[in-house]
């Protein structure tokens, strides 16, 4: 209708711009959900391209077990999804003996504590610590209501865990190498491996340069309800629209938002299908793709923009492997290494993840691969992406032989592929890197960057991963109503 005024218009289907949705329609706000590609979920989509399925980017989800959010997600809004457990969640291969990692945390730890050049006592002291400071964590998000803004309730129950917060404190402002000497670690190298690649891959920074308490949280991730989904987290994207809808909510693909401005109190926004009114707008876009379409550029887009090109794009292959490739027929995470000594990116490390035997991923019962490997922003991006795109595949070669024996059929993607796939400008990945720094804390709590107009995605905290993408578009939702 011409003279409607929606409560909310999201910008983007990604993660975070579903999260907002799902909240505001929950709350019986009137929302508009416009996304410019034909899929939904952004940088964790799944997409078509010559009869075959692909996950994008994004291939390992968290908060799926019992009681965590998106399981409570799952169950509320009903969602249509088949849900599989991961166990075992990954495998790290880096040189040596091949680091299985289950699901059970006790079990990796003893996996850990008995590799050669590991100090047992040490190995076991760290996790346990380690694992006090990342419960404290990972409560916030299997209760989101913990995170800002807060209500009295949450306020009551933080102080009430004031003393559990010390030693997070104390390790504020720290890498997570650091922590590492007083356990007598600092030289055990397959543990040093190890929290490097996991890092890289999760908070954009190595073990070295990574802010603690963000590093100490993410060492967890493979233990907090690591799930796959069937038929590709896409089809869990596609079933939170259709939750969108079904309470009242309009979700727009193929309909990009190509402008904003603010009038009379309300936003308009110019997009392919016609004008829409919203008194508030979120947009699940880059920091410096939200500046330039509401044309507004403040000191905070500027550094946190200034941030994001300081990060990395994603180079990748997308892979179709014969049915009968020798791997467990769940789906399997490869993490795989060349020189443990090198940094963890630009082909060095990948992750190779691969279907489960089974999903229609295309004719014949293949299954596909997505390979994976970080890249600068910044610099001269076709000639990186070509030698990381050359290492990364020689990488595959040497650590994961099965699957390369069972390529049929490839698909590059350097960053600007990426970004035709994912909607991400430039092929940015992963949001901002949390190295070292207090300053990675200043947007803990969420708020407008102009009169009604709200960012969410991995840019704004919590930051990195579905999961917290999704959290920080709720918590936005829920600051905008209050």
């Amino acid at each position: 209708m011409a003279d409607r005024v929606a409560d909310a218009l999201v910008v983007g289907a990604g993660f975070g711009g579903l999260g907002a949705a799902l909240t505001l329609v929950d709350k019986g706000r009137d929302v508009v959900l416009c996304e410019s590609l034909a899929y939904p979920g952004g940088c964790a989509s799944t997409f078509t391209r010559d009869g075959y399925q692909f996950e994008a980017g994004a291939t390992m989800f968290s908060g799926f077990a019992p009681g965590q959010l998106m399981h409570r997600w799952i169950e509320h809004f009903g969602l249509d999804v088949d849900v599989e457990l991961l166990d075992p969640v990954v495998r790290f291969r880096g040189g040596g003996e091949e680091l299985v990692v289950p699901r059970d945390r006790a079990a990796f730890v003893d996996r850990v504590a008995s590799l050669p050049g590991v100090p047992e006592a040490g190995a076991r002291a760290f996790f346990a610590w380690q694992a006090r400071l990342a419960d404290g964590l990972w409560r916030l998000f299997d209760d989101p209501a913990l995170l800002p803004p807060f209500d009295l309730s949450a306020l009551a129950r933080h102080v009430r865990q004031a003393p559990a917060y010390a030693p997070l404190v104390a390790a504020a402002g720290r890498s997570l190498s650091s922590m590492l000497p007083r356990f007598g670690l600092a030289d055990a190298y397959p543990l040093r491996a190890w929290l490097d690649a996991v890092c890289q891959i999760t908070v954009q920074a190595t073990a070295s340069e990574a802010e603690a308490p963000f590093a100490l949280a993410a060492m967890d991730y493979f233990f907090r309800g690591c799930a796959h989904i069937r038929g590709g987290v896409g089809a869990l994207a596609s079933a939170m629209c259709r939750a969108v809808e079904a309470r009242g909510g309009e979700v727009r693909l193929t309909d990009r938002v190509k402008g904003l401005r603010r009038d009379g109190g309300l936003w308009i926004a110019n997009t392919r299908r016609g004008e829409v009114r919203a008194r508030a707008v979120f947009t699940s876009t880059l920091p410096a793709d939200t500046a330039s379409l509401a044309g507004i550029w403040g000191r905070r887009l500027e550094q946190l923009g200034a941030r994001v090109s300081g990060g990395w794009g994603a180079v990748a292959w997308y892979l179709v492997l014969s049915p009968d490739v020798a791997l467990p027929a769940s789906a399997t995470h490869l993490l795989c290494l060349d020189d443990p000594r090198a940094a963890p990116r630009e082909g060095n490390q990948v992750l190779c993840s691969v279907s489960a035997a089974g999903e229609a991923r295309g004719p014949g019962g293949v299954r596909t691969a997505t390979v994976s490997t970080h890249v600068p922003l910044l610099g001269d991006a076709a000639a990186v992406a070509a030698a990381a795109q050359a290492r990364a595949r020689a990488t595959l070669r040497l650590r994961a032989p099965e699957v390369d024996a069972a390529i049929v059929h490839a698909l590059p993607a350097s960053p600007r592929t990426f970004e035709r796939f994912t909607g991400r400008s430039a092929g940015a990945v992963g949001g901002i890197p949390r190295r070292v720094g207090v300053g990675q804390y200043a947007t803990m709590f969420p708020r407008p960057v102009a009169d009604g107009l709200w960012m969410v995605g991995d840019t704004v905290f919590p930051g990195q991963s579905t999961l917290a993408t999704a959290i920080g578009g709720q918590r936005a939702a829920v600051a905008s109503m209050r």
